[in-house]
């Protein structure tokens, strides 16, 4: 996901160029994930915005059943992407305040890989499931639950636990409030 972002530089603030993303970007060891869009650059005064909505597919491992599942992602991304040499002159552009930002490298190639790779990521489910309903495991022998009925026996609390099961919240609290002194 490079582009040689070179002519853009040359253009006048508010220029814009649109390019269709159909590309696989590595997440990790093992993880490979196709991601397609629509991006669209625009020249503005410090470098390149990108904006554009994108789709993946990320391959994940269900949070109850440990099976792995193929997740659809949708994410939209804005980002702006700081040339490291002035397009006139050739000299050094000066850096930006953001020490994490994203730069146009010195043959003005732009780079959309880790921009991506990281709305990826935030765009992953934090308890991923392989469907809204998986049964997930039995906690004694392990089987999936989605799989086959398990007959396995949940072991009894602990008798040094069973108070805790006699607590409980109230249902409804009421709150009587206090009257102040030298109030009626």
């Amino acid at each position: 996901m490079q582009i040689n972002v070179a002519q853009q530089l040359k253009n006048p603030i508010g220029s814009t160029r649109s390019y269709t993303i159909d590309s696989t970007m590595e997440m990790g060891p093992d993880m490979v994930c196709p991601v397609q869009g629509e991006v669209t650059f625009t020249r503005i005064g410090q470098g390149i915005l990108v904006n554009g909505t994108l789709t993946a597919q990320a391959q994940l491992e269900c949070s109850r059943c440990l099976r792995p599942f193929r997740a659809p992602l949708r994410f939209s991304m804005e980002e702006i992407f700081y040339p490291t040499i002035n397009i006139a002159d050739g000299l050094p552009a000066p850096a930006p305040e953001e020490p994490s930002a994203f730069t146009i490298d010195e043959h003005h190639i732009l780079d959309l890989s880790e921009a991506v790779r990281q709305y990826c990521i935030m765009a992953m489910p934090m308890k991923p499931l392989c469907r809204a309903d998986c049964a997930g495991l039995c906690p004694v022998c392990g089987g999936n639950l989605n799989e086959k009925k398990c007959n396995c026996q949940v072991p009894e609390v602990d008798p040094r636990w069973a108070k805790l099961r006699e607590l409980s919240l109230p249902t409804e609290v009421k709150v009587t409030p206090k009257k102040r002194k030298g109030a009626q």
